[in-house]
């Protein structure tokens, strides 16, 4: 096949998990064995412990994740993070983003096919129910309703912690409406999905999957039919070509594709049209590799253009997460008037917020520099916070009646090593 040109269909109608008047096909695909088979199976459950263990294992006297969405705390990885580190969320954002799109032009659909939660699931957990079942479709859903909740019960478990789940579990749900809320709703979204909508989320609804005609290339990995060495097709000893057509490919296909067309959007590169090819040619004799993986040149512009941006983006994103400290501290002015005038001068109030945002708690000392004249009153000289909450003290700060211009108000806040300089404009003055 010409990589520079996409293939003719000669006539022959598409095959996809659609017909040509919009309706669904049912798909139900053949099992299929082979290496690759056997990896992506391997890759599925090693994708899977690391899902079900992160909320569960402890780092640093957490989960290794949890999304405290209720107290406003983040654990990741033995890290402590509050709203006030909501920014690093752009990099987390733009590199997941940027790290899909540098994947595909390099190894295609990959994550389609051997890192998407869609495919996963299906093959780890609801494909084998649905072989081992097939005669029993009230088994099947009993099962598939089963899985759906557990799967469901470990995404909560993200949110409010495993142990606090399972105290939920034991308890009744009017004592957790909102978690058993979510259950539910999580629960009834992934029976729906798997169950029934299946293949169509990549075909219809995934927005990743509508972009491969931009994100791939000539050089991408891709899954591919080799038209010279395969056609004209027919049964053995009536063609010279090597593909018996016996459209073991098409029925092994989860999307419904007949790969022989050429590349299709539909085509999540899982392989099971290689393993299950491959098989063909053993039985006949004949060399493996009539579908295969082909790439062209790994190194090329758009690859190197990639590089250079991704390490630019992490250049930034390192010095970026340098800067991030233990806590934050804002000079906040007091509500009311911005400043008061009293015989023995001007008076201006404000108050120091500190956020203590480590898991531990933290003594803060606040060390006022005076500017111009300027006198400062605080009742007290340092703050014990308490772990990943916040105190506020208040400030006042005193200047002579005859102050000339804008004196800065300046308070060093200091944990440790690490210091913040707060700082605000005195008002009042002529």
């Amino acid at each position: 096949m010409n990589r520079h040109q996409l293939p003719v269909l000669n006539g022959r109608v598409a095959e996809s998990s659609i017909y040509a008047d919009g309706t669904r096909k049912k798909i139900e695909p053949a099992p299929v064995h082979g290496p690759y088979d056997r990896a992506r199976h391997v890759v599925f459950s090693v994708l899977v412990a690391i899902w079900v263990l992160l909320p569960i294992v402890p780092i640093n006297g957490h989960p290794a994740l949890f999304l405290d969405v209720e107290h406003r705390r983040f654990f990741v990885l033995g890290g402590t993070f509050t709203p006030q580190d909501f920014w690093l969320v752009f990099f987390l954002a733009s590199g997941v983003g940027f790290g899909l799109v540098y994947a595909t032009a390099v190894l295609g659909r990959v994550w389609c096919g051997w890192g998407c939660p869609q495919t996963v699931f299906t093959e780890t957990f609801f494909r084998p129910i649905e072989r081992l079942t097939k005669k029993k479709h009230w088994l099947r859903h009993i099962l598939f309703f089963l899985i759906a909740a557990g799967i469901a019960h470990v995404f909560v478990a993200y949110f409010v912690s495993i142990r606090a789940l399972w105290t939920m579990m034991l308890g009744s749900p009017t004592k957790h409406p909102e978690a058993f809320a979510w259950m539910l709703a999580l629960t009834g979204l992934f029976y729906g999905n798997f169950a029934f909508f299946r293949e169509q989320l990549c075909v219809v609804l995934c927005p990743y999957g509508r972009l491969q005609s931009v994100l791939l290339d000539d050089d991408s990995l891709v899954i591919a039919y080799d038209e010279k060495r395969g056609e004209p097709r027919g049964k053995k000893g009536q063609t010279t070509g090597d593909c018996v057509d016996c459209r073991r490919c098409v029925v092994v296909c989860p999307t419904g594709i007949d790969i022989r067309n050429g590349l299709q959007m539909d085509c999540i590169a899982c392989t099971a049209c290689i393993d299950a090819c491959d098989e063909i040619m053993d039985k006949l004799d004949r060399p493996r590799g009539l579908i295969k993986y082909q790439h062209g040149k790994i190194l090329r512009p758009r690859v190197i253009l990639y590089s250079v941006l991704m390490a630019i983006g992490a250049t930034v994103f390192f010095f970026a997460t340098r800067t991030r400290t233990d806590f934050e501290a804002t000079l906040l002015r007091q509500p009311g008037p911005p400043f008061v005038r009293e015989e023995s001068g001007l008076r201006n109030g404000f108050v120091v917020h500190v956020a203590n945002k480590t898991s531990a708690p933290k003594t803060y000392l606040l060390e006022p520099e005076p500017d111009a004249g300027t006198q400062y009153i605080l009742p007290m000289s340092s703050v014990e916070v308490a772990a990943m909450s916040d105190a506020r003290v208040p400030v006042f700060v005193t200047a002579p009646s005859d102050l000339h211009g804008k004196p800065k108000v300046r308070i060093r806040v200091r944990s440790g090593e690490e210091t913040r300089v707060v700082e605000a404009v005195f008002l009042g003055g002529s």
